[in-house]
């Protein structure tokens, strides 16, 4: 099968790898004459073939599609789905793995997606919607101090949340999204958050292993939000009996609605979930896999991609029966001098020959004329460590992380901490 993969970050990366490592590309041409990537990266391009196309630009994807004979395309970005590429590719034919625009608004707008979560009845954090500066004003004076969450309408790549208890800085980032969108406040909740990825075909679905995400820039959670700087799957506290709630409560019922109010969905719906003490709570949804999770999720695949993919485009999963290794995964996210904020990008890039069990995914990075690999975005690359225990998992992320050199690079010294001191007191993770 003529695949094509859109995005050229370090979760399409991941995509690449585990479709590549599938039977349908084990056998007969090489992956490479089959397998293509809109617009990829240096790491994409060693198992496929990389095309210089915009990934906001529908029509050019389209074209390509019909030169090259593509026969599923798996759309990785939010960007591309609210910029409608799924609606294209329907129009000219094409099977697609993503939703149309009019379900990627459950993305693109955290309005759209909170209203309809409330007509779902989905528990959720209370929610004010402001249109003014001086709206919000009113009501930060009527806090008391309390903390909250504020929150970006629309797309920010994960950045678009600032939570405080100070009413200052909360009025400083809340006016200055007012500037160009609609801002939410969120009641601040406290517990453990997961992030859940269901498969829907439209009209069946299908739960994938839960991870669990880093946002904060700094160690012990600190600093300020980012797209994620690193994750680890499974989550050993989302047991059965967890799982079950969270698919009665949250992920049903989610389904329930979009079938009802129109929402045509074959994809991937991601749920980020906190558990709290009265029970789960939705956060937010995206409408495509996450990242940095998707990275540390792969890996665990056992059956093939291709298959969960094809399945889902041509509305035939409810008789897949995914299996995944036993074997545990930490992703540690290597970054830019200066992400979240502005970084540089081109920086020349070298990785040292490693041993550790595991592997590195690029996001946007490139070969230059010299063939050496330079950077491109904020989070160069996630290093994720693959073992049967959750220590020789850390261990092997932050070994692979180290591998990785440029000037600046930096990653957080914590990923999996929290859990691993949980399960053996006194061990801690991998160090800068």
């Amino acid at each position: 099968m003529n695949t094509l993969v859109i995005g050229s970050g370090a979760r399409e990366h991941a995509i690449v790898w585990s479709l590549s490592r599938g039977p349908d590309y084990c056998s007969g041409k090489p992956p490479r004459e089959r397998l293509f990537v809109a617009p990829g990266n240096a790491g994409t391009h060693e198992l496929a073939t990389n095309l210089p196309l915009d990934p906001g630009n529908p029509a050019a994807i389209v074209a390509a599609c019909r030169e090259l004979g593509i026969e599923l395309v798996i759309v990785g970005p939010e960007t591309s789905l609210a910029a409608g590429l799924v609606d294209a590719l329907g129009a000219a034919g094409i099977p697609a793995f993503g939703p149309p625009a009019s379900a990627a608004r459950l993305e693109s707008s955290k309005a759209f997606a909170r209203s309809f979560s409330d007509r779902a009845r989905i528990p959720s954090a209370q929610t004010r919607n402001f249109s003014s500066a001086r709206e919000l004003r009113r009501f930060l004076d009527e806090l008391g101090g309390r903390r909250i969450v504020l929150k970006k309408s629309g797309l920010a790549a994960g950045k678009g949340v600032f939570e405080s208890d100070d009413p200052a800085e909360l009025f400083s980032f809340g006016r200055a999204v007012l500037e160009s969108d609609e801002l939410l406040a969120e009641e601040y909740l406290v517990g453990s958050e997961l992030s859940v990825f269901a498969l829907c075909d439209g009209s069946d679905h299908l739960l994938l292993p839960a991870c669990a995400d880093h946002k904060k820039a700094g160690a012990g959670d600190s600093g300020p939000n980012t797209g994620g700087m690193g994750a680890f799957c499974p989550v050993p506290t989302s047991d059965p009996a967890l799982m079950a709630r969270i698919e009665r409560e949250i992920i049903e019922p989610s389904f329930v609605a979009m079938e009802r109010e129109g929402l045509r969905y074959r994809g991937v719906l991601f749920f980020g979930v906190m558990v709290t003490a009265q029970g789960p709570k939705l956060l937010e949804y995206n409408v495509r896999f996450g990242d940095p999770e998707t990275q540390s999720l792969l890996p665990l695949l056992d059956s093939s991609l291709m298959e969960l993919c094809h399945g889902v485009a041509r509305g035939r999963l409810c008789s897949l029966r995914p299996s995944f290794s036993k074997d545990l995964a930490i992703g540690v996210v290597v970054a830019a001098p200066g992400y979240p904020g502005s970084y540089p990008k081109d920086i020349p890039v070298e990785i040292d020959e490693f041993g550790a069990q595991g592997m590195i995914f690029h996001a946007s990075t490139y070969r230059d004329a010299m063939g050496r690999i330079r950077t491109g975005g904020g989070r160069s690359f996630t290093a994720v460590g693959m073992a049967g225990n959750w220590k020789d998992a850390s261990d092997s992320a932050y070994a692979l992380a180290k591998a990785i050199r440029f000037e600046g690079a930096w990653f957080r010294p914590d990923i999996g901490e929290k859990l691993l001191n949980r399960l053996n007191p006194g061990v801690g993770s991998g160090t800068q």
